[in-house]
């Protein structure tokens, strides 16, 4: 291999002499080369020692093909630019320098210095641009609280609407069409399907529910978060219409054990139907995995869950790469 030393002097330990070493005698093309290039320097400044330069440019020197400028095969100039190619041009293009003002100057003035010195205003436009909605898509088993938490959020925080679900159902009492549910026929809602006006639906015991894409749309338009409650089945559907575009939250209780005793507790099924909605919750609980992030409702503790709701849609819109969803 040619190597080449750097002889250095106490007086001038900054500026690096070099000099040619002994170069193998099967190197004799490119070692010749040194060798001239190297014995010229030396004859040039004899008494002296030889600054590196700042800027360096390619030696006009004629090459075969496949050949670096220094004789060897391979890589242009060692696989890095020479830096001084465009150097007169980009020197003609730059603007002459303009010395900054002194330190006692005023913040207009040393504001406006600086901006003379870059040779260009500073921008007015923020660094991140604003977040984009986000789509919240809230699953979990019977009983964990989804509506509680829901309703708790929506209390809370400004910016966030919950998208109604249409159902075929009929009304029960006390429920307000347009709040709990938007109610229509069957014949309706099959005519909803057939016009692709639906975003995800379902066919549940008989009644049929689904996802209206306009309201989303309307909303989205102004800025609000989107929130949608979906059993599990839904979520799957959702996450394979949305993808990654929507973030899915799975709600849970603290335990199986809280689970069951919530359900007994509301007393509104029979020992069988309470049979049914466990045993799915335990098959349900096994979808967590596949979920973004999961939030616990422990019992009496509803304003944490809520707290947890807020963290995880700040941290969604503080991400470098965001989420973009699109209906």
């Amino acid at each position: 291999m040619e190597r080449v030393r750097f002889l250095t002097s106490p007086l001038h330990h900054h500026q690096p002499r070099l000099t040619p070493a002994l170069l193998p005698a099967s190197y004799s093309p490119s070692s010749m080369l040194l060798r001239r290039l190297f014995a010229s320097l030396s004859l040039a400044q004899p008494a002296s020692y030889f600054p590196l330069p700042r800027l360096i440019s390619a030696p006009s020197i004629s090459r075969p093909a496949g050949r670096s400028w220094l004789g060897f095969a391979g890589r242009e100039s060692f696989g890095f630019p020479l830096m001084a190619l465009s150097a007169p041009a980009e020197e003609a293009r730059r603007a002459p320098f303009v010395p900054l003002p002194p330190s006692n100057a005023d913040k207009a003035e040393l504001y406006k210095g600086l901006e003379a010195t870059l040779g260009s205003p500073f921008s007015s436009n923020p660094f991140c641009p604003p977040p984009n909605p986000l789509i919240l898509v809230v699953s979990g088993p019977s009983g964990v609280g989804k509506d509680a938490v829901i309703k708790r959020l929506l209390e809370v925080r400004e910016g966030i609407h919950f998208v109604v679900t249409a159902t075929s159902r009929p009304q029960r009492p006390g429920e307000v069409d347009g709040k709990d549910y938007f109610f229509v026929t069957k014949e309706e809602f099959v005519s909803m399907i057939e016009r692709d006006e639906l975003l995800e639906h379902a066919l549940v015991y008989g009644d049929y529910k689904g996802i209206p894409k306009q309201q989303i749309r309307e909303y989205m338009g102004k800025g609000f978060d989107i929130i949608l409650r979906v059993d599990i089945q839904g979520a799957a559907t959702l996450r394979s219409i949305l993808g990654g575009s929507a973030v899915f939250i799975f709600l849970v209780a603290e335990s199986e054990e809280a689970l069951v005793k919530r359900l007994v507790s509301r007393k509104t099924e029979t020992a069988e139907m309470l049979l049914v909605r466990v045993a799915t919750a335990r098959e349900e609980v096994r979808h967590m995995k596949e979920f973004d992030y999961v939030v616990t409702n422990a019992e009496g503790k509803l304003n944490n869950a809520v707290k947890l709701m807020e963290s995880i849609i700040d941290a969604e819109k503080a991400k470098v790469h965001r989420r973009n969803a699109v209906i």
